[in-house]
């Protein structure tokens, strides 16, 4: 069988919004504020789901999980990139790396990184070695520079058979 290797990139973007919590890479982490979303609006497990999907021309997140649909509310975006290895499983295809970085001013991300990367390549059947999760700041500019949101960047990079 002949193999083709194919990459997609994800983005996603949330505000912060007092009284909900924040979860980043299927992780909680102290802060007085949240991602506002429909799910958990886990920008990070976001970005890597829409690159997966992008890696495949499987259309994008809100596609698959719409976010007025009731059965996604406040569902872990850790379950729905479970969903979406599925799909990629069920072309014939496997995850050789993702790539992710998380942009957000506050708070440190770095003492999370750990535990984000063993929670996400399980969700994702991956080995944690092919993962790499990154944290910058966006040094102070637009409204994730302001503390109002936080986004995260993705590329998934996925073997595929020939059809």
């Amino acid at each position: 069988m002949d193999w083709i290797t194919r990459s997609g990139v994800g983005y996603d973007i949330h505000r912060l919004k007092p009284g909900r919590r924040l979860v980043l890479g299927g992780v909680e982490i102290p802060h007085p504020r949240g991602l506002d979303g429909h799910s958990d609006a886990d920008v990070v497990a976001h970005a890597i789901g829409d690159a997966l999907l992008g890696s495949l021309a499987l259309g994008d997140l809100g596609k698959h999980f719409p976010p007025g649909d009731p059965r996604y509310k406040d569902i872990s975006s850790l379950e729905l990139l479970r969903r979406i290895v599925a799909l990629v499983r069920g072309r014939g295809a496997f995850i050789t790396g993702v790539d992710v970085t998380v942009v957000a001013e506050s708070p440190e991300l770095a003492p999370h990184l750990a535990e984000m990367r063993a929670r996400l390549a399980s969700a994702l059947g991956i080995e944690v070695e092919q993962l790499s999760v990154k944290a910058t700041t966006n040094e102070g500019l637009g409204d994730i520079g302001r503390g109002e949101a936080m986004a995260a960047h993705a590329i998934a990079t996925v073997r595929h058979p020939l059809a």
